[in-house]
C-alpha cells in the first residue's frame, strides 16, 4: 500500500449540517447467516450532491436491526440519527471535490482484512467525477482502519 501514511481516517461524530450528499448502502448482511468471507466486499456507489459544496471526506456508518426477537429493536450510527457511543468512519480526501447540486460522484469501495493483522481493515476507494468545477478520473485512495 503505497502512500497509506498520507491518507487519514478517523472515527468521529459528524454534524448533520456537514453532510452535502445523499447516503447509499454499500453492504447489507444478515448477522445470523453471514460468514467471515461475507465481510470482505467490493461495492459500487453513486452519491448525489444535495447542494453546492466542497467535499473534503466521505463518511461511513452502520445501522443494525435485531428483528428476530420478541420486541424488535435497532440503532443507527448515521449523522441523521440519535447519538450513540458508536462513531462514523471518516475517509478524508487529499484534495476536496467541488460539487454542484445534482452532480454525482461515483465509485467503488473495497474492504478486506489486513493480511498481517486480521483485526485491521484495508479499505480502498476508486472515485470518478465529471462536474462543472472539477473532474476526477479513476482516483485510487487507500486506507487502513485499526
Amino acid at each position: 500500500m503505497t502512500g497509506i501514511s498520507n491518507i487519514h481516517i478517523h472515527s468521529l461524530h459528524t454534524s448533520i449540517q456537514l453532510v452535502a450528499t445523499n447516503s447509499v448502502p454499500i453492504l447489507n448482511i444478515d448477522l445470523q447467516t453471514c460468514t467471515e468471507e461475507d465481510l470482505s466486499f467490493v461495492s459500487p456507489f453513486r452519491l448525489q450532491a444535495q447542494r453546492n459544496d466542497h467535499i473534503h471526506s466521505l463518511v461511513a456508518y452502520f445501522e443494525c436491526a435485531f428483528t428476530r426477537v420478541h420486541k424488535p429493536l435497532g440503532f443507527s450510527t448515521s449523522p441523521f440519527s440519535k447519538y450513540t457511543h458508536w462513531k462514523q468512519t471518516i475517509f478524508y480526501l487529499n484534495d476536496p471535490i467541488s460539487m454542484c447540486a445534482g452532480e454525482e460522484l461515483s465509485g467503488t469501495i473495497k474492504c478486506v482484512p489486513n493480511p498481517k493483522n486480521k483485526r485491521d481493515l484495508d479499505i480502498s476507494l476508486d472515485l470518478n467525477f465529471n462536474g462543472k468545477n472539477c473532474k476526477i478520473i479513476n482516483k485510487h485512495l487507500e486506507y487502513r482502519l485499526r
